[in-house]
């Protein structure tokens, strides 16, 4: 098993959208027994792979002897389940501080080695939670838009973990005709990128993953070739 977390210290960055897709390409690509579980409050994750509405459980099993496996439900997609988020997990940050707990995150996984590929889908901020995020993962990407502020916010997760954990770091939203964006490009040209696309745009009313709907589209292949990228760094 293998552990993916999807995270950045700022939101708005399209976090939920690399976890999605990336968690379909993982269990429709390379046919790994994936699981989702998303851990921001505002669960969308959770609505987009079409889980529970509202219920107030999802941090419960931080706190109780709760099997964490248990609460995995399987999606509309074949090798793809999913653990829902929901409101509850506006206190998850003091819980883990009450706790005192440093790696309760990373037991919890450990329980799930049923999977080939857990991916956590995490809150912005550097938190309780991303602490414990990052001591679970076997490698964390980050969304980075081409813009100072997205990087600004990059280089501060690259100096706050001081290399305990691997990064990948991708440019996302990606519109080349933008000379900021083209620059940027060009200073990390070994980033993988994620363009600017409308059927990104469109997963929220189709809530499904592109490659569902628009198979064939550029933004479909990007996060397959992301995540072949992610095979090969996870294999290495």
């Amino acid at each position: 098993m293998a552990t993916l977390a999807i995270y950045s210290l700022k939101g708005g960055v399209g976090k939920t959208t690399l976890a999605v897709n990336l968690a379909w390409c993982a269990a429709g690509l390379s046919a790994r027994r994936t699981l989702l579980w998303d851990l921001d409050p505002q669960a969308a994750a959770t609505w987009v792979l079409g889980g529970p509405g509202k219920v107030d459980q999802a941090q419960a099993m931080f706190s109780k002897d709760i099997a964490v496996a248990k609460q995995a439900r399987p999606t509309a997609y074949p090798q793809l389940d999913l653990i829902a988020a929901d409101a509850s997990l506006r206190g998850l940050d003091q819980l883990f501080h009450d706790l005192d707990k440093k790696k309760r995150l990373a037991k919890l996984v450990s329980d799930l080695a049923g999977y080939d590929r857990v991916i956590l889908d995490c809150p912005p901020g550097l938190t309780e939670t991303a602490d414990q995020v990052m001591r679970a993962a076997d490698l964390i990407v980050i969304p980075v838009i081409p813009s100072p502020l997205s990087t600004r916010a990059y280089d501060a997760v690259v100096a706050h973990l001081g290399g305990r954990t691997p990064l990948l770091p991708v440019h996302v939203m990606v519109d080349k005709r933008r000379a900021l964006h083209a620059e940027a490009l060009a200073m990390h040209p070994d980033w993988p990128v994620i363009p600017m696309a409308s059927g990104i745009e469109a997963m929220a009313s189709r809530r499904a993953p592109v490659g569902v709907f628009l198979p064939k589209s550029s933004a479909a292949r990007a996060f397959a070739d992301l995540w072949r990228r992610i095979e090969q760094r996870l294999a290495a």
